[in-house]
């Protein structure tokens, strides 16, 4: 078994170009490559599904705590796997300034994992040296393998980047990749634009791979990269509780406009003995039939505006079946898509599923980003589950007021979320359900109760 992560001293160095080109390297060599993102993104994953054809799992230190992370991270290998993890903005950037619990560099610690730290070379000489030697000694119980040199124009600017590095940081470079116009990943306000969207992905994805073999020593990466056991690690959280909830469908929304979903959320319904059945809001014009529940995870729907609202068979078909009593669930973009309009920034507006009396306003800037706390009590139990939220959308109320299940907390400051209407629970936080395996079993005992 093989274990290693790509991280970068900053977001926007091409650590997700990176990543593509090495994971797809690997793969057309025959090894067998399990992906891993730090942190709570969801559209990185999603590139590492499209590049090595298994699901990538998130792996947040501060969501999950140390031993699910380690659980979720090894349950997934084999012993000829090889782990690749992409790490998350720079690599001591984490939940707080206290501590390091959330950044790529705890992660590594937590899986006792080598980091390769991506750079970006442009426009520096012996200053990378220093760059590249400050985080190597900025904590020492981080196992810095070696450096991959990003945006080099030319072989001899790396020549003379490495000689550098080696000589002053007393790290060593493992290879670059060429500043090359052909490989181009298109952001927007959520970050990078999600694979389903893009055309000609396959085309940039090989050629990241041609750029990984030709000019990085992928054999020297995998052999700091060996390890021979696993470690012990906790039992899956769900197990005490499996096919719970046999006999269960739930549907979810899985199209271009919504796809915000941690695997391991749905592994863990899975475990509980839900069934899983998904459906499109932009092309279907009606639930599956006879599901129990509905599951709707975050996207774009401001994206696919116009799509969703020529669709008026399906918003009819969600509104009258929240209406009746479907339990649901709903979270950030869903949420959005079950208000009444949303309303773009040219002050454009679209009609959306009308289930609750708001508007959703698009801003410029962002409204809240980062790591929330969520309680809320259910029945009986008070409980809490670290969340994360990252949205420019604001809701305007309507006539009809709806209760707040949560309770949200970020430092100092707290505000109410989670509108209750009927048996749907909807709002802005993206909860990851391993980090409270009650939180999902008192959800779904509520929604199947008799």
């Amino acid at each position: 078994m093989r274990k290693f992560m790509i991280a970068g001293v900053s977001s926007n160095v091409g650590k997700t170009t990176v990543t593509m080109g090495v994971m797809r390297a690997l793969v057309q060599s025959g090894y067998s490559v399990v992906p891993f993102k730090t942190g709570p993104d969801y559209i990185d994953p999603m590139f590492h599904t499209f590049v090595t054809d298994v699901p990538s799992t998130n792996l947040d230190t501060w969501m999950l705590g140390d031993e699910t992370t380690k659980h979720l991270f090894y349950e997934k290998l084999q012993d000829d796997s090889v782990a690749v993890v992409e790490g998350v903005m720079g690599l001591y950037d984490g939940h707080s300034r206290e501590n390091d619990v959330g950044s790529s560099a705890y992660l590594s610690e937590v899986l006792d994992c080598p980091v390769f730290l991506v750079i970006d070379g442009r426009g520096m000489a012996k200053s990378a040296a220093a760059m590249v030697k400050g985080y190597a000694e900025f904590k020492s119980s981080i196992n810095l393998a070696g450096v991959i040199v990003n945006k080099i124009k030319t072989p001899s600017h790396y020549a003379l980047l490495k000689e550098v590095i080696e000589t002053y940081a007393g790290v060593p470079c493992v290879g670059y990749f060429p500043e090359t116009k052909d490989i181009t990943m298109n952001s927007r306000h959520l970050g990078l634009i999600p694979v389903d969207e893009l055309a000609g992905l396959k085309q940039q994805v090989d050629r990241a791979a041609e750029v990984a073999k030709a000019h990085i020593d992928l054999e020297r990466m995998l052999s700091l990269a060996a390890f021979h056991e696993k470690p012990p690690v906790i039992q899956d959280p769900f197990i005490p509780y499996a096919n719970r909830y046999v006999g269960k469908t739930i549907a979810y929304a899985k199209d271009k406009a919504f796809n915000f979903y941690y695997q391991d959320n749905l592994k863990a319904l899975k475990t509980l003995g839900c069934k899983l059945e998904p459906f499109s809001p932009l092309t279907d014009s009606e639930l599956p039939e006879k599901c129990d529940a509905l599951y709707l995870g975050g996207g774009f729907p401001e994206v696919f505006a116009d799509e969703l609202e020529k669709n008026e068979a399906m918003r009819l078909n969600i509104k009258n079946a929240l209406k009746s009593g479907l339990p649901c669930y709903a979270e950030c973009g869903r949420f959005i898509y079950l208000t009444r309009q949303v309303t773009d920034l040219q002050n454009q507006s679209r009609q959306l599923v009308g289930f609750y009396d708001m508007t959703c306003i698009m801003t410029k800037r962002l409204q809240r980003f980062g790591y929330v706390q969520v309680a809320a009590t259910f029945g009986s139990q008070q409980l809490a589950i670290n969340a994360h939220e990252f949205h420019h959308s604001q809701m305007k109320q309507g006539s009809e007021e709806y209760p707040h299940l949560y309770s949200v907390s970020k430092g100092e400051r707290n505000w109410v979320d989670g509108w209750i209407h009927h048996n749907t629970l909807a709002g802005y936080p993206h909860l990851h359900f391993y980090a409270n395996p009650l939180w999902l079993i008192a959800l779904l005992d509520h929604a199947f109760a008799d």
